[in-house]
């Protein structure tokens, strides 16, 4: 049966107006984009909880920047992919996996080594006293982020392999309520899921203290880094005197970020204490340090290899951190 011709009038006029949106939509990001490689844009910006950059955001000392919020470091790195933000702060796996996935980027800022930020916790009344004990058990962790190295160290540590334990990849929102209910052995988390993680009955079984550096590391897209140098080397500059501010003054840091965490004051207190460090400059024995991480997961068959993180360092903006 043939369509009206009152209806096909309506289809072709509907038809139509979508084209003319989409068109107008692409016309509307070229326009964007031209105005962030021109400098005349926001820098966007990926932030997680607690990282180093969330403190930016919660002083408003780049005003001027659009703030994304991502719950893990590999979320952020998709962002990356995707060209949704243009700089973004992870932990040292994540920029592993990306790699691996030739999601375009260069690492330029890092931090301080923050071993003590992240851990393997278990219940006091599981018995467990350390890591070999956990031979048959069933660990959580999120896939990727820099828990994910730290279960590859614990496991050569004590003489395990993958096959010795029973994996779980669960996202932090995922992993809190199955630890809490019992339906995993450990958890391995990084601060500040592992701060509210700490309860009466709860303990810590390991952290990544010699095993880890657990850093944090700054990303940023190659193109906004080529085509906005000077925009990066001044949020970078901002982003290094936050940080110096709230070392120096970590109750005041605590209270300003315990609003922006949505965690009580005592607990962003006690997990800033361990984790917030100075951020550092990116130097051939980072890069030599990340490249030994990608061979480990490569080794495992975690992640396609060869992976060349190292050759991803840019030490242009090293300046700001020194």
């Amino acid at each position: 049966m043939s369509t009206p011709p009152r209806n096909l009038r309506r289809l072709a006029t509907a038809l139509f107006t979508a084209l003319s949106l989409v068109a107008v939509g692409g016309v509307s990001g070229c326009a964007d984009d031209a105005d962030a490689q021109a400098g005349s844009g926001p820098l966007r910006i990926g932030y997680q909880r607690f990282g180093g950059l969330s403190l930016v955001k919660a002083r408003n000392a780049a005003p001027d920047a659009q703030w994304s919020l991502f719950e893990s470091g590999p979320a952020l790195t998709e962002a990356l992919k995707a060209g949704a933000i243009d700089i973004g702060q992870v932990g040292e796996a994540p920029p592993i996996f990306a790699a691996a996935a030739k999601i375009p980027f260069s690492v330029v800022g890092t931090s301080a080594p923050i071993p003590q930020g992240e851990a393997v916790l278990v219940k006091e009344s599981s018995g467990l006293k350390t890591f070999a004990d956990l031979r048959g058990r069933t660990v959580a962790l999120n896939k990727g982020s820099n828990v994910h190295w730290l279960l590859v160290r614990l496991l050569a540590a004590n003489n395990m392999t993958l096959k010795d334990i029973t994996v779980r990849y669960l996202k932090p929102a995922e992993g809190r309520p199955a630890f809490d209910n019992g339906q995993i052995d450990a958890w391995i988390i990084w601060d500040p899921y592992f701060a509210l993680a700490e309860q009466p009955g709860v303990k810590v079984l390991a952290d990544a203290t010699g095993l880890a550096s657990n850093r944090e590391y700054v990303l940023a897209s190659p193109e906004v880094v080529r085509d906005r140098t000077d925009d990066v080397r001044a949020f970078l500059t901002t982003y290094r005197k936050v940080t110096d501010w709230g070392i120096a003054n970590p109750a005041e840091r605590a209270t300003v970020l315990a609003p922006e965490l949505k965690i009580p004051l005592d607990v962003t207190t006690r997990a800033l204490a361990r984790s917030a460090r100075p951020l550092a400059p990116v130097t051939p024995a980072v890069g030599t340090e990340l490249q030994a991480i990608a061979d480990g997961f490569t080794t495992l068959e975690l992640v396609p290899g060869p992976v060349d993180i190292a050759g991803r360092v840019d030490d242009r903006f090293s300046a700001v951190f020194q």
